[in-house]
């Protein structure tokens, strides 16, 4: 038969109340106390019932991570720091696609309030207003967004953007071409701010392959010898337009991609990217989610971004 928490308070000698506590609310526990219920309960080999802790603690042990396209390969890893430094806490994780739908988005996070504990928010489309609305019915935490009051961590990648001009600057670029993602998206204004107006501006292209394959065809018109691109997928996309149409990289055109995805690094030729810590984002929005639920205040963390530089940039052919 499966162990009960009264087996737990037998064998410990305290009441049922003090096992609830030691594992739920340790603070209001003894440490001798808390240890010795410990150590039965893993002599024991006891599994607390969730639904029964969760009426104790009004927690629910469970938390959302809430993404807008669980294609894009840039989301799986940081679902996946999201998961690792939950499961270390014994947190469940629903992972909810809002397939770059801004009301879907905020109807997700709505209908998610009630079933989990918190919910983390992946490059949201959504207003500040909204946002903001949104972290007074759950805890809060944004990954890639900054809105004033709610708890965030932010990949730098305005500096990464910065990096990428001045690699194509060493190799005597002087003009080059960004190929803008969604003119919605608040990371796509962000890499805006780290071109500081060195680039000319195509778009906004839709964030995949598509889009920078149509994105191509329009940048080989502007004469440039460089296309910075949004993210990896409309790289891939580019690299592929300009493949068909007998253009050699990187000795006609260079191309530089944004988020250093698995395939960055498997296509040909290789793609001059910048990687982005997108596995210790999620857990450091983990942490900072344990923060609100414990009661702290809204923090905001920022990790810094590298440039990973491959095959596909050399020296400007007009520079040769």
């Amino acid at each position: 038969m499966a162990v009960t928490i009264r087996d737990v308070a037998r064998q410990a000698q305290v009441s049922v109340s003090t096992v609830s506590r030691a594992l739920s609310a340790p603070g209001l526990v003894k440490e001798t106390t808390r240890q010795r219920v410990l150590d039965v309960v893993a002599g024991l080999g006891y599994q607390p019932n969730r639904a029964a802790r969760s009426l104790i603690t009004g927690r629910t042990g469970n938390l959302a991570v809430v993404v807008p396209d669980l294609l894009n390969p840039f989301f799986p890893s940081v679902l996946r720091g999201v998961q690792t430094k939950a499961g270390e806490a014994g947190t469940s994780v629903f992972f909810c696609d809002s397939r770059e739908d801004p009301e879907t988005e905020a109807e997700l996070v709505r209908t998610m309030a009630s079933q989990v504990d918190g919910v983390v928010l992946c490059a949201s489309l959504l207003s500040d207003e909204t946002i903001v609305d949104l972290a007074a019915v759950t805890p809060l935490v944004l990954i890639n967004r900054i809105v004033p009051g709610v708890s965030s961590v932010l990949m730098d990648s305005a500096s990464g953007m910065d990096q990428v001009v001045a690699h194509l600057e060493s190799l005597g670029h002087k003009d080059y071409v960004y190929l803008g993602g969604p003119a919605a998206a608040w990371s796509n204004n962000r890499r805006m701010q780290g071109l500081g107006g060195r680039a000319q501006l195509l778009g906004s292209f839709d964030p995949n392959f598509d889009g920078g394959y149509a994105a191509a065809e329009q940048a080989l018109r502007t004469g440039a010898t460089a296309f910075i691109a949004y993210n990896d997928l409309i790289a891939l996309g580019a690299l592929a337009y300009l493949a068909e149409h007998d253009v050699k990289v990187p000795e006609q055109i260079s191309v530089t991609g944004f988020d250093d995805i698995l395939y960055a690094a498997m296509c040909s030729p290789a793609l001059t990217t910048v990687h982005m810590p997108t596995e210790a984002a999620g857990e450091v929005a983990v942490d900072l989610l344990a923060t609100l639920l414990e009661g702290g205040p809204a923090e905001h963390r920022e990790l810094p971004t590298t440039l990973v530089i491959r095959a596909s940039t050399a020296r400007a052919h007009s520079s040769s």
